[in-house]
């Protein structure tokens, strides 16, 4: 029998919550049970095991994520797209930490059809429409979009560019024009 309250949307983002607080690695069901002072067996009901958790806390985050970069996508181009795409990752990842590293998940092939994951890439696809670039090429630069804000984000978030100049937002933002500048110039061969 279900626990009163608990329902498995509540515990999903209950578990997003201890996510950012601890870490995306330090879920599991056990933990979850601690925090609604519950035994683990109160929450089979909602959940199967600790991953059934932590891919809803992954799907939880690609939803947040697609739904922020809508908003912020919307009615810009070019480079103020890009931007604006980059900066949805990185302030994600600064507000939300855990649900960031959950994002990254990686899903089975029909939860991830079901999730947000392909909105993310029809938006980065939308923002290479502006950019003259051919159907192989756009795959390559999703890829090195992804690559380069990722890599990015996950090093600035282990400290790794804060012990030297310039800053970190100087560098972000040398980045985003200069992979606006790739972008522009990619010559078809």
């Amino acid at each position: 029998m279900a626990r009163a309250g608990l329902t498995t949307e509540r515990l999903v983002r209950a578990g997003a919550e201890l996510a950012d607080e601890v870490g995306f690695d330090q879920v599991t069901v056990s933990a979850l049970a601690r925090r609604f002072d519950v035994k683990v067996a109160s929450l089979y009901s909602h959940l199967k095991n600790s991953q059934d958790l932590r891919t809803g806390i992954a799907l939880l985050a690609l939803e947040e994520l697609a739904d922020r970069a809508a908003a912020a996508l919307a009615g810009r181009a070019g480079r103020d797209a890009l931007a604006a795409l980059g900066n949805v990752y990185r302030d994600y990842a600064r507000e939300h930490p855990g649900r960031y590293d959950a994002a990254r998940l990686r899903l089975d092939p029909d939860t991830a059809a079901a999730g947000a994951g392909g909105r993310h890439a029809q938006m980065t696809r939308a923002i290479l429409r502006g950019y003259d670039l051919t159907e192989a090429d756009r795959t390559h630069a999703v890829r090195l979009l992804g690559s380069v804000f990722h890599g990015y984000i996950s090093l600035e978030a282990a400290g790794g560019f804060s012990h030297s100049d310039p800053g970190s937002q100087e560098s972000w933002e040398w980045i985003l024009d200069h992979l606006d500048a790739l972008l522009r110039s990619r010559v078809v061969p």
